[in-house]
């Protein structure tokens, strides 16, 4: 992504103080190490709080600011906790990235009330109440803001076995149209990011164990991974966070950005694909007639169409 007028890395977000919800590990932790080098104070968030600690370490140790908040993301007190944090110890609020999330897969017929809830309180309510309470602090300073939120390609197309994070996922891609319409006035753009990245969520997923295990031994991942599956780091998702974060992004708002190994891309919004008139009105006798020749081959995909791995990547067959 090039990048116009801006400023030399580590002064891009000087004087910026940002939250980033789930920032322990993983791509969290890239987007808040990324958002420090850019110059930003930042408030990592993680329930654990020696992981929460040994973040916040990386930052100080590269000369960057940052505090901690040990709390699960999903209820208004810890929205509140983290914006509060913000101000008390930086003294404002200029970006969010709502990042935490967690896993309950499992096939529809299986998947229990308290699986459905865990994962919808944390990636959806989670990120409903942090916004609400950063708008509420951005309205207040009257100086705008960056709102980051992630978002995920089940939310955008759909997963086997992820009814609850497919709705979460979604749903967060709804309110960020919503809420940058809302907040356009106060000067505070409101963004998705959809990354795909090498992290804990990948490592136990056959198709993408050659690509992990380079990561893991610090290698560059082959072309076919950065290139043809949009497939990488961490670190190569932060830079749409920081750019999404900045001054150079102020007319960027209510998008979905996906980004991965080499690639950036710009998902559409829903589209209607083919209209069709009945005067009348439509019946099903006329549908059932109709239905075929009129839409049969504009139905769409469900799903993600993964290419066939080479043969040298292919995963061996255990003995």
């Amino acid at each position: 992504m090039t990048l116009t007028n801006m400023p030399p890395t580590g002064t891009l977000l000087k004087g910026k103080v940002a939250i980033v919800t789930g920032s322990g590990r993983g791509l969290g932790l890239a987007y808040a190490q990324e958002l420090a080098r850019q110059g930003a104070s930042v408030v990592i968030n993680d329930v654990d709080q020696l992981i929460a600690d040994d973040a916040v370490a990386t930052i100080v140790a590269e000369g960057g600011q940052a505090v901690a908040v040990v709390a699960p993301v999903g209820s208004t007190a810890t929205a509140q906790q983290l914006v509060q944090t913000a101000v008390d110890s930086f003294g404002r609020l200029d970006i969010l990235v709502t990042n935490a999330g967690v896993l309950r897969d499992t096939v529809v017929w299986k998947m229990t009330d308290d699986d459905f809830d865990a994962v919808i309180n944390v990636h959806l309510r989670g990120t409903f109440t942090c916004v609400r309470e950063a708008a509420i602090r951005f309205r207040e300073q009257g100086e705008g803001g960056r709102i980051i939120c992630i978002g995920s390609p089940t939310g955008q197309r759909g997963n086997f076995g992820q009814t609850n994070y497919a709705a979460a996922k979604a749903g967060i891609v709804g309110m960020v149209r919503t809420w940058s319409m809302e907040l356009a006035r106060a000067n505070v753009t409101v963004n998705a990011v959809v990354p795909v990245a090498a992290t804990a969520m990948t490592d136990t997923v056959p198709f993408f164990k050659a690509f992990n295990d380079a990561a893991a031994r610090g290698e560059t991942m082959p072309p076919f991974a950065r290139r043809v599956l949009g497939y990488g780091t961490a670190q190569d998702v932060a830079g749409v966070v920081g750019f999404l974060a900045s001054d150079a992004a102020a007319g960027v708002t209510g998008q979905v950005i996906g980004s991965g190994g080499d690639r950036v891309q710009l998902w559409s919004h829903p589209e209607v694909v083919a209209t069709a008139f009945e005067t009348g009105g439509w019946s099903v006798e006329t549908l059932s007639e109709d239905f075929s020749a009129l839409f049969g081959d504009k139905l769409q995909s469900v799903g993600e169409k993964l290419p066939e791995l080479p043969a040298e990547l292919q995963p061996v067959a255990a003995n």
